[in-house]
């Protein structure tokens, strides 16, 4: 029997995982779904997505369309490929579309800021919807739409949900692993980039991989640290969407929040990297987000502190590694 997947979103991973499940089998009916009119004809035309993802031809089965009602009717799963910063707006729009019974997949990484939900919070929130997972970890959509190996993490409070999703998308290249801690997941996916920003400014001011190393290192510290304080498992941290996704996203030359960082330790501005960029880098907002609710619980970030200078406080990213390197000394598992 055909399984009807519902893509909402034309980005980059949004179309990568539309060509993923197309591929897999031909009883999977597949539709990506356009938030603008205009992308979803250029899609038609080229079927191809130009901007996004240059060289990778959509598949015919897959179905491209701006109608939502078209692309949720009778979906086995809703996946929602929407960037956090456009997520709530969106959702608004397909409220009376999306039925609250509906199977929903996020794979959006970051974190609304002025109310610091999470994707599926969101999700659940403007939809009214239960069934809820989560696939996330190191997937560059550029290397996913191309067949290389990929592997991922399937999370949700309901494991025959998880299970269903990791069978639904598990490949001879793309294994999907189960979890239970949707918590810790989402906020991997999150954390991740601001410890890709740093790792960027950390290339842009042309230090080495002695210095890259250890902001990997503690910043996974800090984000384990973070995560642990609200209610997330320390374990999912050393897993696909902790550290595998921090590797992922700070070595990466696909890795937009990087590429921000590197810019920054280069001596841009802010404002003028974001003006040019195609794709949104979400762990600008992220890191705001982090330090504010770190700050008021007490939880001892210096790395997201010194991103977060960097970003909105104007500091030069030298002298933000200066006070890093200069901070008082103390045990390395000192909690």
């Amino acid at each position: 029997m055909p399984t009807k997947f519902a893509i909402l979103g034309d980005g980059a991973w949004g179309t990568a995982l539309a060509l993923l499940l197309a591929r897999k089998s031909a009883d999977n009916r597949v539709t990506l779904w356009s938030a603008r009119p205009e992308n979803a004809r250029l899609l038609r035309e080229r079927r191809e997505n130009v901007r996004l993802l240059p060289g990778v031809r959509i598949d015919d089965s897959v179905e491209l369309t701006e109608d939502a009602a078209l692309a949720v009717a009778d979906a086995n799963l809703v996946v929602s490929a929407i960037p956090t910063v456009y997520l709530r707006p969106t959702l608004r729009r397909l409220a009376g579309v999306v039925p609250a019974s509906a199977r929903v997949l996020s794979l959006t990484k970051g974190l609304e800021n002025d109310t610091f939900l999470r994707p599926t919070e969101i999700v659940q929130e403007v939809l009214g919807v239960s069934d809820l997972a989560v696939l996330s970890g190191p997937s560059h959509a550029e290397e996913v739409s191309r067949g290389l190996p990929t592997s991922l993490v399937a999370a949700s409070e309901d494991l025959d949900l998880a299970t269903w999703v990791q069978r639904a998308f598990s490949t001879d290249r793309f294994r999907v692993y189960t979890n239970l801690d949707v918590l810790g997941v989402e906020l991997g996916g999150a954390l991740k980039n601001v410890v890709g920003i740093a790792a960027g400014i950390s290339d842009g001011l042309a230090f080495g991989d002695n210095t890259k190393a250890a902001l990997l290192t503690r910043g996974l510290v800090e984000m384990t640290r973070f995560g642990v304080a609200l209610g997330a498992e320390a374990q999912t941290f050393t897993g696909l969407a902790g550290l595998g996704d921090l590797i992922t996203t700070c070595m990466s030359r696909h890795g937009r929040n990087r590429h921000v960082g590197e810019r920054l330790g280069r001596g841009e501005k802010l404002a003028d990297i974001l003006a040019g960029m195609s794709m949104v880098a979400e762990g600008v907002s992220t890191t705001r987000s982090v330090h504010d609710r770190a700050r008021r619980m007490g939880i001892d970030m210096p790395i997201t502190a010194e991103v977060y200078r960097v970003l909105y406080e104007g500091k030069d990213p030298r002298a933000a590694v200066v006070d890093l390197m200069l901070r008082e000394h103390r045990h390395e598992r000192a909690w």
